[in-house]
């Protein structure tokens, strides 16, 4: 969805144990009545939902479950592809776009939440620092690794974890891959998603790689 282009008003939430940031690949099986209506919604006519990282609650709504909290700050996913193996069930593909900050939410009798939101400015466009490349470098090798076991597994269908097309060149691009892909808690995801800098957030992202001994 191009950053120009007006926001659903209210948006519907999707409140998950997960961060989605900008440029990320995210796969759901769909089942609860709540967001089949959406998700079918939102495909057949082209528009967004807003991802939110729970901070209280479960994805799964259960019989005398709490309501769910969830953050204020989350990213917009635009489904690329729906398929329906079964009645009640779809499985998508989405790929997150824009972030946005929630002003104001609500829930619906129906258990969708729903909210008013301000978009947020994309990353600015910004090279990778000669002493952030090894975080870039060894994105490209991790990418290789997994496009061969691709190939290997002779599976087209075989999904990467990282979305085309590679960035590697874009230290937010770089840094929000490794966000997603590094084992940390949703919280420390979600501070970096939020982050305004996409050269701190790589600078962050690059002491976690060392500490995991996976780039020097």
């Amino acid at each position: 969805m191009p950053p120009s282009a007006p926001l659903p008003s209210p948006l519907p939430l999707f409140p998950l144990g997960s961060v989605l940031f900008p440029g990320g690949y995210l796969p759901l099986r769909i089942f609860e009545v709540r967001y089949l209506d959406l998700i079918g919604k939102c495909h057949k006519q082209g528009l967004p939902f807003g991802v939110v990282s729970l901070t209280a609650g479960a994805e799964v709504r259960t019989a005398g479950a709490g309501v769910e909290r969830f953050s204020t700050v989350g990213t917009l996913a635009t489904i690329r592809s729906l398929h329906s193996p079964q009645p009640g069930l779809f499985e998508i593909e989405c790929l997150g776009t824009q972030r946005f900050e929630v002003r104001s939410s609500e829930l619906q009798k129906h258990g969708l939440w729903t909210a008013e939101v301000d978009p947020m400015p994309d990353d600015v466009a910004l090279g990778i620092p000669s002493d952030l490349q090894h975080a870039a470098d060894a994105l490209r090798r991790l990418v290789d690794t997994l496009e061969q076991r691709r190939i290997a597994a002779q599976d087209p269908d075989l999904r990467l974890p990282i979305a085309a097309p590679y960035r590697f060149d874009d230290c937010g691009w770089v840094a929000n891959r490794w966000s997603e892909l590094l084992p940390m808690q949703n919280t420390l995801k979600q501070r970096l998603m939020e982050l305004d800098s996409p050269l701190m957030r790589l600078e962050l992202v690059s002491d976690l790689l060392a500490r995991h001994n996976i780039a020097g």
